[in-house]
């Protein structure tokens, strides 16, 4: 079988046509990136958000000839922040796929049992607390590190900020800590307080946190 004229006229068109695509969709990812994860000031939600992310993903899936290194859909998470200190994740911070139909969580769950091999799986479904992925490290349960996810890799150093969050112990409350110790788990902020915070930086006439996430992040 061949290829036509025609055929391959068409394919470089629609090929054209798809890297203009995946090129904008880069740009708008990279600058609600920035807006999001840097500057704390969003300016779409997370849905539209993913839904250009699902559609970059989608479109260079069908054109892989098109993917490149520094695409949005190449990285795991947040870039870190130039003026903080970087720190490199000993195990890298992968961070948690999303879905918005219920097939494709029907999907996960078979994938799942084919891993499992026969074994029964348990599911537990909570709600998904919305903050800063975070690491903590404790030496002989001291509180010696802590460091943002960043782009999984590295991450910035935030030791300064997580001895502020009253919930994370400075030592291990245990007379035989273990040498080595890594939390990581979400800072986030409760709304009330986010809702106080507001109040203030208003009263004060400085910026409005968008929502506690961002705040958190901030």
């Amino acid at each position: 079988m061949r290829l036509g004229t025609d055929d391959f006229e068409n394919a470089i068109k629609m090929t054209r046509t798809a890297k203009n695509e995946i090129d904008e969709l880069r740009r708008q990812i990279r600058h609600h990136d920035r807006k999001y994860y840097v500057e704390a000031s969003p300016e779409i939600s997370d849905l539209d958000y993913d839904r250009l992310m699902q559609r970059l993903t989608s479109l260079e899936e069908a054109h892989p000839e098109l993917v490149t290194p520094d695409s949005p859909t190449q990285r795991i998470g947040d870039q870190p922040v130039d003026h903080l200190t970087q720190f490199e994740h000993a195990i890298p911070m992968l961070s948690i796929e999303n879905t918005y139909d219920e097939e494709s969580l029907r999907q996960f769950g078979l994938r799942t049992d084919e891993l499992l091999e026969g074994a029964k799986a348990e599911w537990v479904v909570e709600l998904k607390i919305d903050g800063v992925a975070a690491s903590v490290i404790y030496e002989n349960g001291l509180l010696v590190r802590a460091a943002t996810r960043g782009d999984g890799r590295v991450g910035d150093d935030i030791t300064h900020n997580i001895r502020t969050v009253q919930d994370v112990p400075l030592r291990l409350l245990t007379d035989d800590p273990p040498e080595l110790l890594e939390v990581r788990g979400e800072v986030y902020m409760r709304k009330d307080d986010f809702l106080k915070l507001n109040e203030a930086q208003a009263a004060k006439g400085e910026k409005i946190f968008a929502n506690p996430r961002n705040a958190a992040a901030g």
